[in-house]
Parts: structure tokens; C-alpha cells; sequence
């Protein structure tokens, strides 16, 4: 049980990445084979998945530092900032997205939006899909 949940774990780690991984496909098994309660394997996934959604978001921060937004003045860049000021880091909800996920968390650090809520609505779009995942496999 517990090599399943640690590997449920950087599985979700690695899938939150800018690295493909599969998570999802990972925990419909252990919910099929209904050995691990529900709750703890949405629990462990969505703290694997959340955290490494904070390290994109941390190299965000890096690149910020040596690419400030300003020197980079590009209208793809300018219409990203212009997205996440207007919704603000509630964009992050969606950070559980395939293909854009992962890129709005590298734009959060990037645009040096505040951590606290960064990982909170990163939490929050992660932990949606997992239950989301947890339904239609249990």
C-alpha cells in the first residue's frame, strides 16, 4: 500500500510539471482495485500534483528574475498579463487543465503573483480533478 501511495505521489508530482506524466491513469487503478480508501489516494495526489505545480511556479519566479516582463515586451506576453490581472490568481483554478495547466502556473511565478494564493487555488483545480477522476473510476 504504501509503495502504491508514494508512487501516486511523484507520479502526481511529475505530472504537474512542465514533464508529461499520467497521474490519472495511475490513480483510476488504485481506485479500481479499491484497496486504499478514496479520500487518501485524492489526498496524496492532490499534494504530489499541487506541489509540483508550485515548482513550475517557482521557476517562473526565477525566470522572472533574469526576464522581467518588462524587458520582454511581446504581445503574447503583454495579453498574459493583462488574463491574470483580470482574473487574478483564481485563473489558477485551472491549473489542473491538460496543456494550459501547467504554463499558468509558470505564468503566475513568472508575473510574481502572490504564492499564498497561488498554492491555494492551486490546490483547489487539483483537488477537482482527482475527485473528478475518484467518480468516474470508483
Amino acid at each position: 500500500m504504501e509503495a502504491n501511495l508514494l508512487g501516486l505521489f511523484f507520479s502526481s508530482l511529475i505530472s504537474s510539471t512542465l514533464l508529461p506524466g499520467g497521474s490519472e491513469a495511475y490513480l483510476a487503478w488504485l481506485v479500481s482495485d479499491a484497496e486504499i480508501s478514496p479520500i487518501l489516494l485524492v489526498s496524496v495526489a492532490t499534494i504530489g500534483n499541487t506541489l509540483g505545480g508550485m515548482i513550475t511556479y517557482g521557476m517562473g519566479r526565477l525566470v522572472a528574475m533574469r526576464y522581467p516582463l518588462q524587458l520582454l515586451n511581446k504581445p503574447g506576453h503583454e495579453r498574459a498579463k493583462r488574463w491574470f490581472e483580470k482574473a487574478g490568481s483564481r485563473i489558477l483554478l485551472f491549473s489542473w487543465l491538460p496543456v494550459v495547466g501547467d504554463p499558468l502556473c509558470f505564468v503566475a511565478g513568472w508575473l510574481k503573483i502572490n504564492a499564498l494564493a497561488a498554492v491555494l487555488f492551486v490546490f483547489l483545480g487539483k483537488a477537482f480533478r482527482y475527485m473528478l477522476v475518484v467518480g468516474l473510476f470508483s
